[in-house]
């Protein structure tokens, strides 16, 4: 599956890719639930695209950004007040008496400062990083498809719940951010063939069992070890990778976009990694194909995914 990605997360390389135009009140939208105190993940790059704004909605858009992390610059430099309070008393209770309580105290404050430190380091620094532009289910990534005969860019949650489905179906299923070429007219029946998408990105992360990528059988008594692998084509380029997206609707509960990634057997040296699922995709000249499925014609469909682009991934583990 592919657990995670590095997207390109500046809309205006869709633009310049593909030609496609920003529903720029969908992201104001997402911008303003955010602000407003609503769990939702936003890469910092896809933050820092609005970063000199150009359009009045691109300036809400900014304003929304600016706001929300100016609370949360409040909320860590709160945190990092308590936790180094938390310290000191812990460090003079350890120079009259050593006490497990009072060393616990002082590990857990010294990892809570640490991690403020960090949240704070990130949200003011403006040079970005790899890291700033990889997304993990729940999180939002710009999304391309097709409305009224245009591409249009959407930000959606990269985890899909289908239309009609109960709001539950995100803990029920927490793999729905996959969708396997194997079931698409299964589970995915609703959504392949209507709703296509494709997003941009040059990097996925997969969750590999170490003695798989070493090739071996684990030894007696041994535990299983989890490594992340980081698969990058080569030579390295922007992918349209192919998804599956939908617009839930509830009464009472603000609509959601998500989409899915679909996911199709390795290559060779996926499979030679430890791995058993790779992204698909597809070539520059199937886009409008892709976004704009002839209804009926799954074949079709199935086509331009076999009809992939093919690249060499190669491998490492990931930082």
């Amino acid at each position: 599956m592919c657990y995670s990605a590095q997207i390109q997360a500046d809309y205006r390389k869709y633009v310049r890719m593909c030609g496609a135009h920003m529903n720029i009140r969908e992201f104001a939208q997402l911008y303003w639930e955010r602000a407003e105190g609503n769990n939702v993940g936003i890469p910092k790059a896809m933050d820092a695209a609005f970063s000199v704004p150009q359009t009045d909605e691109e300036r809400q858009i900014k304003e929304a950004i600016d706001r929300f992390n100016g609370e949360q610059a409040t909320r860590l430099e709160q945190e990092l007040f308590k936790q180094r309070a938390r310290l000191a008393d812990a460090e003079r209770n350890l120079q009259g008496k050593t006490t497990k309580a009072a060393s616990e105290s002082k590990r857990i404050a010294t990892n809570r400062i640490e991690s403020a430190l960090r949240g704070l380091d990130d949200l003011r620094r403006t040079e970005l990083k790899d890291r700033d532009s990889r997304i993990f289910p729940g999180n939002y990534a710009p999304v391309m498809v097709m409305e009224d005969g245009k591409r249009v860019i959407k930000p959606m949650r990269y985890l899909c719940r289908p239309a009609g489905k109960p709001a539950f179906y995100d803990k029920k299923y927490p793999g729905t951010y996959n969708a396997r070429l194997d079931n698409l007219e299964g589970f995915w029946k609703g959504l392949f063939g209507y709703s296509h998408g494709l997003i941009v990105a040059n990097a996925f992360y997969e969750n590999v069992k170490r003695h798989r990528l070493e090739g071996r059988e684990l030894a007696e008594g041994e535990q299983e070890e989890n490594v992340v692998l980081e698969f990058k084509p080569q030579p390295a380029q922007d992918m349209l990778v192919a998804c599956l997206w939908s617009h839930w609707q509830a009464p009472g509960e603000p609509d959601l976009l998500s989409f899915a990634a679909i996911t199709d057997e390795p290559p060779p040296e996926i499979a030679a990694a430890g791995h058993d699922r790779c992204i698909i995709p597809i070539k520059p000249e199937n886009i409008d194909a892709w976004l704009c499925p002839e209804r009926g014609n799954l074949a079709a469909q199935y086509a331009i995914l076999d009809d992939r682009y093919r690249p060499y991934y190669e491998h490492r583990m990931a930082a």
